[in-house]
């Protein structure tokens, strides 16, 4: 198998050929024939990626867990199947985040890039935030608008990244303007630069995309851990 130790050169045609054939033999014979793939063509580079990317996350916080690791940084293969009807064995989607080292670090800001059969996307937002947490959003936007736009500020300037996130289809405050609305109105919330699989991928320009979009992230990614505080 090669080694995780180079630097990230890219991921490999065959990573997207690897997870397609997973979607379609998402069995344990086949993926046992086809381990080494797995190792050589998604884990390796995913580990590569992270060690190189480590060093900048953690300028933008001393916190972050950034050992290149399975259950640290790297998402499993293996899915748990014991509360879901869907019984496939395999994750057919992988992913890295950058998160502080919590045991409720779904409802706190992180850091990602998914890799999919047919596409990825990276960027930063709340992966399952509680109620509780968008109140204080919410809350922290009707209190400091201002703290709000200033944090903001980068999006209407920049067509990378994009506003997602299930939104409430009641309006919770009908006195915030429209472009505020967009933000206030989220049970969850990301942002997201999605992409199909292009030439990036498989070259170490990923890398530099990867730290000036997260770079572009970082005065909202501070700012959602203060409003999580309060």
């Amino acid at each position: 198998m090669m080694s995780c130790e180079h630097p990230f050169t890219g991921f490999h045609k065959e990573t997207f050929v690897f997870l397609r054939s997973l979607e379609k033999n998402n069995n344990k014979k086949w993926f046992d024939q086809h381990k080494n793939d797995y190792h050589d063509f998604l884990l390796n580079p995913l580990k590569s990626l992270v060690s190189n990317l480590s060093g900048f996350m953690l300028t933008i916080d001393p916190y972050f867990e950034v050992s290149p690791a399975v259950n640290r940084t790297i998402s499993r293969i293996y899915r748990d199947t014991r509360f879901t009807k869907d019984k496939s064995p395999y994750k057919t989607t992988a992913w890295i985040t950058f998160k502080r080292p919590k045991k409720d670090w779904k409802d706190s800001p992180a850091y990602f890039l998914e890799l999919s059969p047919y596409s990825y996307r990276y960027g930063m937002g709340l992966y399952n935030a509680s109620p509780n947490t968008m109140h204080r959003f919410r809350n922290a936007i009707d209190d400091k608008v201002d703290e709000f736009l200033q944090a903001i500020s980068f999006y209407p300037k920049q067509k990378m990244f994009k506003i997602e996130g299930n939104q409430y289809k009641r309006v919770i405050n009908q006195h915030q303007p429209a472009d505020i609305q967009e933000w206030y109105q989220r049970k969850n919330l990301y942002i997201v630069c999605n992409r199909k699989i292009d030439k990036c991928l498989f070259s170490s320009k990923l890398v530099d995309d990867l730290r000036f979009g997260f770079r572009l992230l970082d005065p909202f990614y501070h700012y959602l851990w203060r409003t999580k505080s309060q």
